[in-house]
């Protein structure tokens, strides 16, 4: 089945106003109709670069979202302002959220479920702990996160799922394309296991954690691999064009 490349850029919480002429550049050097480009910059900028990149082959997508749709959450963003705000996409269930806000698989679906129903993209992190890998846990780690942060709502075009190793974001360290294969490759067979061929084999798997314009060719040649979820390198359009280039070239 084909599916349509995606690179996605998470700012992460790093960026002000100057950092929005990144945007600008990244839309001036690439238009390639079967890759999707995706940022998602920290909440303070998603109106500005929502506006930025109307009628451009860019999207603006946000870093989290609350499972609730209003209420006394202060400090939460919901998925709805999030949309009005311009977003496309959501990032969920990211391992710095899982780790330093103690967030569950359970809660990860909860808040993909709203994103979904507000008509957000949800972009379903899952991935293991170096302590996980080396005990060769990582595909029962997988399937745990996999079964319960993915809601039953899911479908190709509202879900995609990006595999980030914990280990290997922002350390340099990378798994072998061998390991990336076997996790992508189990994540395929889970989901179409789950929900049917036509879902399964239609929704996006990406994979995260310090993907370099280096590795990222041999990475993308993977059969299951149908992008990346990037964040150092997505700061700078000199990182991360060529890092969407050589997706372009994969597509």
């Amino acid at each position: 089945m084909s599916r349509r490349k995606l690179a996605a850029g998470n700012w992460k919480m790093n960026g002000t106003g100057a950092a929005l002429a990144e945007l600008e550049t990244l839309i001036a050097g690439h238009a390639d109709p079967d890759v999707e480009i995706l940022i998602c910059p920290p909440a303070t900028l998603l109106y500005r670069a929502a506006q930025l990149a109307a009628n451009a082959p860019l999207q603006i997508g946000a870093q989290d979202c609350h499972p609730e749709d209003a209420g006394a959450h202060t400090g939460d963003i919901s998925a709805a302002m999030l949309a009005d705000a311009g977003a496309t996409h959501v990032i969920l269930g990211h391992s710095e959220r899982r780790e330093n806000h103690d967030e569950s698989s359970e809660l990860t679906r909860a808040k993909a479920k709203t994103a979904i129903s507000t008509g957000l993209t949800a972009i379903i992190c899952l991935g293991e702990s170096l302590t996980q890998r080396e005990a060769a846990n990582t595909l029962d780690i997988i399937a745990g996160q996999l079964s319960i942060s993915v809601p039953d709502a899911s479908t190709a075009e509202n879900t995609v799922i990006a595999y980030e190793p914990i280990w290997a974001i922002g350390t340099g360290l990378t798994p072998s394309v061998a390991q990336i294969d076997e996790v992508h490759d189990f994540i395929r067979t889970r989901l179409v296991a789950r929900f049917g061929p036509q879902i399964g084999n239609g929704i996006r798997l990406l994979y995260g954690g310090s993907v370099k314009p280096g590795n990222a060719a041999e990475i993308f040649a993977t059969d299951n691999v149908d992008g990346a979820l990037v964040g150092g390198a997505s700061l700078k359009a000199a990182d991360f064009s060529p890092i969407i280039a050589a997706l372009e070239a994969s597509a």
